[in-house]
């Protein structure tokens, strides 16, 4: 089941009067509660005091981050002048590191702790780069690639989009 079908299914649940979704397949169960909608001790009714409940998914572990394999430059005639924008042409050379998954960005493992990366730090393959908070379930995100971080592109505890830019690394 992809996140997407996750998503419709929690679009379909608020919409509904269904108060639970449990799905088992295969390789991962999945249980999605509404947090307005609790479930008697009978089965049928709403509780009078709703109680917020979280959604609970086991599944096989997401993939971290895919590094991006940095860009071909476009044909000599559709090049800009070269005073136009140098910085463009030297994040051409970064691998830009990107979220595998729609969530909360956090860039250390709680406010009180240091962030477990920084601009100019080398890292390699298996480092923690960040937490991704995705349905109260903290995934961390290693890195698959080498190299020294040019540029941190996301603030820290702010929602994120799948595939949006994370980083930027220099892998030389």
């Amino acid at each position: 089941m992809t996140l997407k079908e996750i998503q419709e299914l929690i679009k379909m649940l608020k919409k509904s009067n269904v108060g639970e979704i449990k799905i088992e397949e295969k390789e991962f169960k999945i249980s999605i509660r509404s947090k307005d909608y609790i479930m008697g001790t009978n089965g049928s009714k709403p509780m009078a005091n709703p109680v917020p409940v979280q959604t609970i998914v086991q599944q096989p572990s997401m993939p971290a981050a895919q590094p991006v394999a940095p860009t071909q430059a476009p044909p000599a005639a559709a090049q800009p002048p070269a005073n136009s924008d140098s910085g463009a042409a030297e994040e051409a050379n970064y691998i830009t590191v990107k979220a595998p998954m729609i969530g909360t960005f956090y860039r250390s493992s709680s406010p009180d702790k240091p962030p477990f990366i920084q601009v100019g730090d080398t890292i390699k393959e298996g480092d923690v780069l960040c937490i991704i908070e995705a349905m109260k379930l903290f995934n961390e995100i290693e890195s698959e690639v080498s190299g020294k971080v040019v540029k941190i592109l996301a603030d820290d505890a702010s929602p994120i989009e799948y595939d949006q830019p994370l980083l930027l690394v220099d892998p030389s």
